[in-house]
């Protein structure tokens, strides 16, 4: 069993990567965008995940849980696994949702992480990379708790254009505020996925036999929920309300009617992301 002693001060977790989403983003986000992106992807993650057999886990920027519940139900039952997320909203949204015996959550920088050298298997981290300011010393830090020959499993999301909810998203509101259009899913979310520099970044933290995996999903939701996903689950809407502060249904509305006059009410889009995979050496 892990121990859950934490190193001192000099690695508790701090504020050094992006901002942590609020606590109404983080419902949002767990109820609406949670299953239209992350779900297809976690079940995903986690068949890789099972395959390595680790006896404990540490996942970083876990959200809401998307991926943790998978491996929980995927994994045996005796791995440990201990999801962290810098976010304490995030972590107040999952953590009831996931009670079991062996998963402990626990806020923590993925920068600056709390926790002894090789103390895991498995580090994972779904569509949070992206986020990391940065990315080289979060990946140092994996590779610091990962014991010898463990394995840092990530996704990170292609390109915007490869992404059709995400793509139609952004262009509705780029049309909304075509002055000075909302950028977070250009600019960050669908921003990391130029494969050399990704494997470049992951060697220079130690890994080797490094993977990187395109997988195409398809999902599909309501238009209108596809809308407030975006719009009120992600930092954009932080963007929208500091455009048109106090509009920010109105605008939710104004997308999902784009939406709606484009793909039709339930539309169903593709999907693609990287699955990253890199060996501590």
């Amino acid at each position: 069993m892990i121990s859950m002693d934490i190193e001192g001060g000099a690695r508790a977790a701090s504020a050094s990567s992006l901002a942590p989403f609020e606590e109404g983003v983080a419902e949002f986000y767990d109820s609406l965008l949670v299953p239209i992106l992350f779900e297809p992807y976690a079940s995903e993650m986690a068949i890789v995940a099972e395959r390595l057999k680790p006896g404990s886990i540490l996942e970083v920027a876990a959200g809401t849980g998307a991926l943790t519940r998978a491996l929980r139900v995927t994994l045996d039952s005796a791995t440990e696994i201990v999801a962290t997320d810098l976010s304490q909203a995030m972590i107040d949204v999952g953590a009831p949702s996931l009670t079991m015996s062996r998963t402990h959550w626990m806020h923590a920088d993925a920068q600056n992480l709390p926790f002894a050298p090789s103390m895991f298997d498995l580090v994972v981290c779904q569509f949070g990379v992206m986020f990391f300011p940065d990315k080289l010393k979060a990946y140092d830090e994996a590779k610091r708790v990962l014991r010898s020959g463990g394995r840092f499993l990530f996704t990170t999301w292609d390109s915007l254009p490869a992404n059709d909810f995400a793509r139609c998203v952004d262009e509705c509101l780029a049309s909304l505020f075509p002055s000075n259009p909302p950028d977070f899913l250009r600019n960050l979310s669908y921003s990391y996925f130029d494969i050399a520099s990704i494997k470049a970044q992951m060697s220079s933290a130690g890994f080797d036999a490094i993977s990187c995996d395109r997988i195409e999903l398809t999902s599909v939701a309501a238009a209108h929920d596809i809308a407030a996903a975006f719009c009120q689950g992600t930092p954009l809407r932080e963007e929208i309300e500091s455009r048109a502060p106090a509009r920010i249904s109105e605008i939710v509305d104004e997308v999902a009617e784009q939406m709606e006059s484009r793909h039709g009410v339930r539309p169903c889009g593709g999907m693609s992301a990287f699955v990253v995979v890199g060996r501590a050496s």
